[in-house]
C-alpha cells in the first residue's frame, strides 16, 4: 500500500505544471517568451480606445516615452463583448494569460476574453485560410490531404460519408 501511495505522489508531483499556475512575469521579461503562452503581471496606467473600437491597455508609466514602451495589451473591437469594460482596470495591477506576439518595435498580448484576466486561455480563432474550401454540406475538406488523392493528383477528394447500420 505504501509503495502505491509513493508512486502516486511521485507521478502527481512530476506532472507538468499548467500555464495558469505558472508564476507571472514582468512585461520587460516577455522578450524571452516570444510565441509562448505566459502569465504577465502589469499595472494598467491608462486605457486608450481608437475610433475603430480597438483598445490598448497602457502598461508603461507616464514617464516612459512611447518609443521606449516595448509591451502592450491589445483588445480588438470584435472582442469587446467577450472582454467587457476595461476602464475599471485603470490604476489596477492585473495578471493576464496569453501568447506573446512580437513585432519589430514591441511585443503584445491579445486580450480576447475576460477569462484571460483570471488565468483562462485566449478565445479560439480558426485559421481562415483553412476554411476557404470547406463546405459541410458537400462533405469537402478544409485542406488538401495528400493521403486522400482521388487519382487526378489534386489531393482534394471528398471523404466518404459515414454509413450507419
Amino acid at each position: 500500500m505504501r509503495i502505491g501511495i509513493r508512486c502516486f505522489i511521485f507521478l502527481f508531483t512530476s506532472l507538468p505544471i499548467s500555464a495558469a499556475s505558472l508564476p507571472c512575469i514582468a512585461p520587460e521579461a516577455t522578450a524571452a517568451s516570444i510565441n509562448k503562452e505566459v502569465c504577465v503581471r502589469a499595472h494598467v496606467y491608462n486605457v486608450v480606445q481608437l475610433r475603430s473600437g480597438t483598445r490598448f491597455l497602457d502598461v508603461c508609466s507616464p514617464q516612459t516615452p512611447n518609443a521606449e514602451c516595448r509591451f502592450t495589451i491589445i483588445s480588438l473591437a470584435e472582442d469587446a463583448r467577450d472582454v467587457g469594460a476595461l476602464t475599471p482596470l485603470v490604476g489596477a495591477d492585473i495578471q493576464i494569460r496569453g501568447k506573446v506576439r512580437s513585432f519589430p518595435d514591441h511585443r503584445e498580448i491579445m486580450l480576447t476574453h475576460a477569462r484571460q484576466l483570471h488565468g483562462g486561455p485566449e478565445k479560439f480563432r480558426p485559421n481562415p485560410a483553412l476554411l476557404q474550401r470547406y463546405s459541410a454540406s458537400e462533405h469537402s475538406l478544409a485542406f488538401r490531404d495528400p493521403n486522400l488523392r482521388n487519382g487526378n493528383g489534386n489531393g482534394a477528394s471528398k471523404p466518404k460519408p459515414l454509413s450507419v447500420q
